[in-house]
């Protein structure tokens, strides 16, 4: 038995019970990312307003961070939640394989926004100006750079909290794939 429990509706504070009740009238459930954070007072709440702000990207390309920072960071919970996204956002499971690896040969664009995601996660931050030049020369701009690098924050903290806790995976189940080799 996994020592770390998700809370039911009934074990959550006042507050984090209205959250779960507009999550389940917008998703129709409330994930176990979701419902874990709810331990916490305020992380179910804060993480939202995280996940939700305005951003310059768009939900394709945010879905192309989410998994590739979620394959880097061996996140199964995240993969697989993010595998059903991506198709949600016009992805195939073809293309789904590819962006993990860090890649998406089908739309130049995405492909440069996957390599630079890959490089950013997987060094910290600490990159060559080539990937930086690469980036932009897709088409990114500084705006797109900030926003690139806080989905990527925004995706570390559920890896991280999945990855330490490891609750029940409450999509289906991704495919593996090989780990990303930069």
């Amino acid at each position: 038995m996994n020592q770390f429990e998700v809370p039911t509706k009934e074990e959550v504070t006042s507050n984090n019970q209205a959250i779960f009740e507009k999550l389940e009238k917008n998703l129709g459930f409330v994930p176990n990312l979701y419902a874990y954070f709810a331990k916490n007072e305020t992380a179910l709440g804060d993480y939202l307003t995280l996940q939700n702000r305005k951003s310059t990207l768009r939900a394709k390309e945010r879905e192309v961070i989410n998994l590739v920072v979620s394959q880097i960071n061996g996140c199964r919970y995240c993969q697989s939640a993010h595998t059903e996204l991506g198709k949600l956002n016009g992805f195939s499971e073809e293309q789904i394989l590819q962006i993990r690896k860090g890649q998406a040969p089908f739309d130049d664009k995405l492909d440069a926004l996957a390599r630079f995601t890959a490089i950013v996660t997987k060094f910290r931050g600490n990159v060559p100006e080539e990937a930086k030049n690469e980036f932009f020369a897709a088409g990114y701009s500084e705006a797109n750079l900030i926003d690139v690098v806080i989905v990527i924050g925004d995706k570390i903290i559920s890896n991280y909290i999945h990855n330490l806790t490891g609750f029940e995976i409450d999509f289906p189940l991704a495919k593996e794939v090989e780990a990303l080799t930069l």
